[in-house]
């Protein structure tokens, strides 16, 4: 990446735009490009820096971006009014980039919660999941005779317990009783309920719905315990009784979860989910390859990154077929890419539905340039597993889960994988928690970090800047990541946010 001209960023030799550093005015020259620009460019959009003919291939990356609409003089605007979305031919190149991976001799540790049954947890909360949205307001009611904003007496004896939280959703009915809709979302409620930063979990139900609790506890192997609780509306006789025996059963759970002390485990144990929301022009060039950078040392250190949303490295997925450690690996993602041009097709959807408008305003133009960028929070290591939705993790290293683009819905699956931390980039704003897990959130541009500072975790804006390398962010955000995970608050930790976005994938009809 360049840094010799302060207007403008140079990502790859091969390019034939380069990206606002800042807004651009008409008659602004760039030295470094030989060019003047045409015409006002926002900050984080593209100028051209050649001639690019109607039809021809528009780089970024070194990688198409889409075709121009048009002829595209040099210094002129790049975006919606003169490039467009174009299919192309992929070289998948399986395993070709793939190559052992260089460990670190004396693994980095951070100060984790060890269960009884060797689960290592950067949490220790009191959880209540609903079998179905009929139990959601109960569920909601138990959790809020704990919250430490209104009742700060309820916790003061537990300050081993980060909280009683309450996840709820809007499923669970009015769906088949056999399937992938019901097996979806109770692989999702599994997953949670097994999550190691659950001290302590209950789940409500209603009584009669589809998912019915016993069938959930089956498909999921779960069997009740003195930390596991589960109880229904209609058999406790009303939501009153219901709201009592739940504070009673959480009033029990917290003295043991208040037990627990933290001690020095491996970063082994640190499994990070990889999200993007919001993203801008820079996000592909800030925030997320210094999360790659932390990636790629997470990883050296023996602990797993899962990077997801299918439909945000579309087009992009060559890049991680090359990086595949078998076959196997980039065939099983290759898979998940065809059954979503295929879901796709079924709804009158296109893959290029995505960049969002928040997106475009910041400078993406096509579902390309902005998958382009999404990877680049993956590093450099080999994949080295493909899962589906909220599918346990078992494979250290980087792994690829089969999520949609939408955030809160593919963090979702992730935890239930079993993500003990999540990294957020974004260069638009995001105020996003994730209960149980914590958020830590990246800023792609420095704008952002003045401006929404009480949301973000950490300024990857200076590499835009010129104040930080990749490299070096890499390795402020992997330290991060250590701290958080040994208890250190995220700031929508500090605001209490966390339990609104716990949101499982609907998949199916809704009948």
């Amino acid at each position: 990446m360049s840094q010799n001209d302060t207007a403008v960023i140079r990502i790859h030799p091969a390019d034939n735009v380069v990206i606002a550093r800042r807004q651009l005015v008409s008659g602004t020259r760039l030295e470094s490009e030989g060019v003047t620009v045409l015409g006002l460019v926002p900050p984080g959009h593209k100028v051209a820096v050649r001639a690019i003919a109607a039809g021809q291939p528009v780089r970024r990356y070194n990688q198409i971006i889409g075709v121009a609409r048009q002829d595209i003089a040099p210094g002129q605007h790049v975006h919606t009014q003169n490039l467009e979305f174009s299919e192309f031919e992929r070289d998948y190149a399986v395993g070709q980039g793939a190559h052992a991976t260089d460990y670190v001799a004396q693994p980095a540790t951070f100060d984790g919660i060890v269960r009884a049954d060797g689960r290592v947890a950067t949490r220790n909360y009191i959880g209540i999941l609903t079998s179905v949205n009929c139990s959601a307001t109960v569920a909601r009611a138990i959790a809020d005779h704990f919250r430490r904003d209104i009742h700060p007496e309820a916790l003061a004896s537990c300050p081993g317990v980060d909280g009683v939280v309450a996840l709820t959703h809007g499923a669970g009915c009015a769906t088949g009783s056999e399937g992938e809709p019901l097996r979806v979302l109770r692989r999702t409620l599994g997953g949670y309920a097994r999550h190691a930063n659950f001290g302590g979990l209950m789940v409500v139900g209603l009584g009669c719905e589809t998912n019915q609790i016993g069938g959930l506890m089956e498909q999921e192997g779960l069997r009740e315990s003195g930390l596991l609780h589960t109880f229904n509306i209609q058999d406790t006789g009303g939501t009153r009784k219901t709201v009592a025996r739940g504070i009673e059963l959480v009033e029990r759970m917290l003295e043991q979860a208040n037990q627990v002390r933290r001690q020095p485990v491996a970063a082994s144990h640190l499994t990070v989910g990889l999200q993007c929301g919001g993203s801008d022009g820079y996000s592909g060039i800030s925030a997320n390859p210094a999360l790659g950078a932390a990636v790629d040392l997470l990883v050296r250190h023996g602990g797993t990154a899962i990077l997801s949303e299918t439909p945000e490295i579309y087009g992009g997925e060559h890049l991680l077929t090359r990086r595949a450690e078998t076959p196997a690996v980039a065939d099983k993602l290759l898979a998940r890419v065809r059954w979503w041009e295929d879901y796709c097709a079924r709804n009158d959807a296109e893959m290029d539905n995505n960049p969002s408008a928040g997106n475009k305003a910041g400078g993406l133009t096509t579902i390309l340039e902005k998958s382009l960028g999404a990877i680049a929070k993956s590093g450099t290591t080999n994949l080295t597993d493909v899962f589906e939705y909220a599918e346990p993790v078992r494979t250290r290293g980087l792994v690829f889960m089969d999520t949609p683009g939408y955030d809160p819905v593919s963090a979702t699956g992730q935890v239930a994988g079993g993500a003990n931390l999540i990294c957020f980039t974004t260069g638009r704003g995001s105020a996003y928690g994730c209960a149980p897990a914590p958020s830590l959130k990246l800023s792609t541009n420095t704008a952002l970090w003045q401006r929404q500072s009480d949301d973000i975790d950490i300024n990857c804006g200076e590499v835009v800047d010129g104040a930080q390398s990749v490299a070096q962010m890499g390795e402020r955000i992997f330290q991060l990541m250590l701290q958080t995970a040994s208890g250190r608050r995220t700031r929508s930790e500090e605001h209490g946010y966390g339990q609104n976005e716990f949101v499982p994938w609907a998949l199916g009809a809704v009948m």
